[in-house]
């Protein structure tokens, strides 16, 4: 009771004192953390974060927090967090560094970027950033405004697969992007007497463990409150996760074969005629294409490619097409596959046949609060249309030419650094991305393509393997309690308000304009992070009336009015006409603008390029399909591995998952270091036995790297020893350039052994050629130029 009324005590206040404690309510964002944007009470003493709780009054997490926050203080205040920017003193990868003066390291950045500007051009420089952080709008505006280069993307991302392709798909069959409706969009949460919300009566939770990722600015627990509300699941995942086993039915299908189960899925509910007619009728367009290209995809012949039992694809697409509203919560592992888009399509299409289109508890339209459109884009009109057009990866419509993205492609400015076509890319700015540990999918190849580079400038939260191998220069960042700053990812609104300082440290938005104030200074006519917050607020946020301190202390967070249907009341279209904002007005089955640039406008499904299907001699050779990137509550990707904090105390190792025959079969058992090696590479990790997987499957471990390990080379902290992107290949997407297999790969496994164990993938990658050198000339997958012969 006593805490209730301490709440309740400071209900509306954004800051007050508990004792020796400063109390701020406020919102997270990462870094360090993940995509969602919680309310929190930070504890501040003597300028010092010493405690954070979960805000009970915050209606998006309402009081929980999972252990990225929890344990935010051990991160804060982590003793090898770097204080001040950093110089080389050695060579790249010695680990030999200078502290230098903020100033000091302006007067090198802007002398770098010059000389490429006098040398090269504009457009050699490139930007880098890790996942849905909060410098998502800040780096893209310092490439595009301050460099002048439209080369800005993720952290060599292969296919921009992490939501890009799921984005893309939506876009071009809707004119906008859907999630799952659990009523997060409205402040009064769960009431359904003040709003028109409805439980939804069932939930597919589809490549997504929700509750352990927090993925997507989706909140799992959210998926928990509506299952306590009444709501059915239906889990599609390899392993039994823990709302798997909570599930009405559990698909536990072959890594890789989501789009296949989606297209049986289609094929049951138009053949057995329990479709919404009167939604396809009124609002989709191109259902008799759809319905011919489905009838090839029985479930049966889905159940042989799925390794999933065809009763069980049936019972699935007739529970989903007879509940009265039903939503789903889809993930990252649709992207991670070359089939990526037409499996977007598929599944879009399966809410849109079962009429769950922005109606209460189906997939709702949503879009960024107030309309605010800062992301990616932001600053890209400051460049020339010449400019623009000279984006690495322009020959990808998808990306160029219909504007459903203004990120250059990460594999094609790889190939760029490699071979100096179509220019040389000769200066790389990384913000809070740790590729050779996470991002890249064949990282031997891109640590031997970033050592090729004039000038590299890192800046992160901790000297990460990527800074060490790389950096010329390393700047650290603030993190999330450091820093004044809005945050808006859909709803609400949010304010970030600054408690504490650790160093010298800098936010994001801080560097970018002091940067930009030296190199284009009338694109930068704020002075402080504060004035560029008000800046967005009141140029780029339409709906909202005040600027960065009344979000801060007046509002925190702000929800906007919410409608569904907007379809039907002409909420989508700029002409205010009923309907979606696509060529047609409605969603397009057949999809206009991919056949218009020569794409299959349907959605379909073909086998990964290594399977046991597609390559039967390699699968002889590795024998199980190996799917990575398995989330742990305790890490988001490459981040909390410090060996102080809780999350490494708690998951110590990294680990890869196989089932207990396959165990015993190849005589290794629960904590044995095994090999996982295929015919790019290898790594090791510890054995854990999940007896939920097929004994032909194998799960690993993403993001690991050992702080405690030695920086310099040739250890690099040990990153590449159990890095399971020594596995995978780069630049092999899909033909929208959108896509990868990062979950649909062969391996083998045997057990560490002294003898195997002399040369470590580590020593092999910085002091040879790696592992996938000799492999990319022979099937020319490089194009080897100035990376190999310069």
């Amino acid at each position: 009771m006593a805490e209730k009324d301490y709440f309740a005590e400071h209900r509306g206040q954004f800051q007050w004192e508990d004792g020796d404690y400063t109390v701020t309510r406020t919102t997270v964002w990462s870094g360090p953390g993940c995509h969602d944007g919680c309310g929190v009470l930070y504890y501040t003493k003597d300028g010092k974060l010493e405690k954070v709780e979960g805000d009970p009054d915050c209606a998006y997490n309402q009081g929980t927090l999972c252990m990225r926050c929890l344990e935010m203080p051990e991160v804060v205040n982590n003793p090898r967090r770097p204080s001040k920017p950093l110089k080389r003193a050695g060579e790249r990868g010695e680990d030999k560094w200078d502290e230098i003066t903020w100033d000091e390291a302006y007067d090198i950045i802007e002398a770098k970027v010059r000389e490429i500007w006098r040398d090269y051009a504009p457009e050699s420089i490139a930007c880098m950033i890790g996942t849905g952080r909060a410098n998502c709008w800040q780096i893209p505006y310092m490439c595009y405004s301050a460099f002048g280069s439209p080369n800005f993307c993720l952290g060599f991302l292969s296919g921009e697969s992490c939501f890009q392709p799921r984005s893309a798909a939506m876009a071009s069959m809707s004119g906008d992007f859907f999630i799952a409706d659990c009523s997060q969009q409205f402040e009064s949460r769960y009431d359904e007497e003040n709003t028109e919300w409805r439980c939804p009566e069932l939930i597919i939770n589809w490549g997504c463990n929700a509750v352990e990722s927090n993925s997507d600015n989706f909140y799992g627990g959210w998926i928990v409150d509506c299952m306590q509300r009444g709501s059915k699941m239906i889990t599609v995942d390899p392993s039994l996760t823990w709302l798997a086993s909570r599930s009405e039915i559990w698909l536990r299908l072959r890594p890789g074969t989501d789009g296949a189960l989606a297209m049986a899925m289609l094929n049951v509910m138009i053949k057995e005629d329990i479709y919404d007619h009167d939604f396809v009728e009124k609002w989709c367009y191109g259902f008799d294409e759809l319905a011919e290209r489905v009838k090839e995809w029985t479930p049966a012949r889905a159940a042989e490619i799925c390794w999933v039992d065809e009763a069980d694809i049936v019972a699935a697409a007739r529970m989903y097409a007879g509940a009265k509203n039903a939503a789903m919560q889809w993930g990252l592992p649709i992207d991670q596959a070359v089939m990526g888009i037409p499996t977007a399509q598929a599944l879009n299409a399966l809410w849109a046949l079962t009429g769950n289109i922005d109606n209460p508890g189906g997939n709702i339209v949503i879009r960024n609060a107030f309309d605010q459109n800062v992301s990616y884009n932001y600053g890209y009109n400051n460049l020339p249309a010449e400019v623009q057009a000279k984006r690495i990866g322009a020959e990808y419509p998808l990306m160029s030419k219909a504007g459903f993205s203004s990120t250059a492609h990460s594999d094609s400015i790889l190939q760029a650094i490699e071979t100096g076509k179509p220019y040389p890319i000769r200066m790389l700015w990384l913000t809070s991305t740790n590729p050779i540990a996470n991002m890249a999918s064949d990282a031997p190849r891109v640590y031997r393509a970033l050592k090729t580079l004039d000038f590299v400038v890192v800046n992160d939260l901790f000297l990460t393997p990527t800074a060490v191998a790389f950096a010329d220069l390393f700047l650290p960042a603030a993190m999330s309690p450091e820093r004044d700053m809005q945050r808006v990812w859909w709803v609400p609104l949010r304010g970030m308000k600054k408690v504490c300082q650790y160093g010298e440290c800098k936010s994001d938005d801080t560097i970018v304009t002091e940067i930009g104030k030296r190199l284009h200074p009338e694109n930068f006519p704020w002075n402080n992070d504060q004035e560029w917050t008000d800046n967005i607020l009141r140029t780029e946020t339409p709906g909202y009336d005040g600027g960065y301190h009344e979000l801060v202390e007046r509002d925190i967070w702000v929800y906007p009015g919410f409608q569904y249907y907007k379809h039907e009341k002409g909420l989508l279209r700029a002409d205010g006409q009923p309907g979606f904002s696509t060529p047609s007005g409605r969603i397009e089955l057949w999809n206009t603008v991919f056949s218009l640039w020569g794409y299959d406008p349907l959605p379909d499904w073909a086998e990964p390029s290594n399977s046991p299907y597609s390559s039967p001699e390699l699968y002889e050779k590795y024998p199980f399909v190996l799917t990575t990137g398995a989330r742990h509550i305790e890490f988001f990707h490459s981040e909390h591995r410090q060996p102080e904090l809780t999350s490494r105390e708690l998951y110590p190792d990294p680990c890869f998952e196989m089932s207990p025959k396959s165990a015993a079969d190849l005589d290794i058992k629960e904590g044995d270091w095994c090999w996982l090696e295929n015919h790019r590479g290898r790594c090791r990790q510890k054995l854990r036995i999940n007896p939920t997987l097929d004994d032909r499957v194998v799960r690993a471990d993403h993001g690991w790297w050992f702080p405690e390990k030695d920086a310099a080379e040739p250890s690099l902290y040990g990153v590449f020893d159990s890095n399971i992107n020594n596995l995978l290949p780069q630049c092999e997407n899909g033909v929208t350039g959108y896509g990868a297999p990062y979950k649909n790969q062969l391996c083998k496994v045997y057990k560490c052994t002294e003898e195997n164990s002399k040369e470590m993938p580590s020593i092999c990658v910085s002091t040879k050629d790696g592992y996938s050198k000799a492999m990319d000339e022979s099937n020319g997958d490089v194009k080897v130029g100035a990376i190999y012969n310069g």
